[in-house]
């Protein structure tokens, strides 16, 4: 059974950083295509940043320069590296996955992803 457990969200100050990581478990034998996504309260869900097969990034223009997606195929997991933090950055933190040998890898449509953890929380104060 595919599960995806994020952590390291919490509350930070703007100007702040945090790191979050996305344990995989459940897939043989590769790791899949993966992506971040995040949900403010009464906003719609928004594709943050993904990773295409060969590990190449693609972000967000809210968060281009200052997020950095990247895996540790080793370790089963997938990381996003968060600078200069902003309280726009508030919201609920997602990792998804993509179906194994999906031809969608990068791709920034949510509907493509089959997997879904449970979301860690990051708050940014100003």
């Amino acid at each position: 059974q595919v599960q995806l457990v994020e952590s390291g969200g919490g509350s930070v100050q703007a100007g702040g950083s945090l790191r979050l990581s996305c344990a995989t478990s459940g897939y043989t034998p590769n790791m899949p295509c993966m992506a971040w996504f995040r949900q403010a309260p009464g906003k719609e869900r928004e594709t943050v940043a993904s990773l295409t097969r060969r590990d190449t990034p693609y972000y967000s223009e809210s968060v281009e320069g200052r997020f950095t997606i990247s895996r540790n195929v080793a370790k089963r997991e997938l990381y996003l590296q968060m600078n200069s933090l902003k309280p726009e950055d508030t919201a609920n933190y997602y990792c998804a996955a993509l179906p194994p040998n999906s031809d969608y890898c990068g791709t920034f449509r949510p509907e493509r992803y089959m997997y879904w953890g449970q979301g860690t929380q990051v708050t940014v104060s100003s």
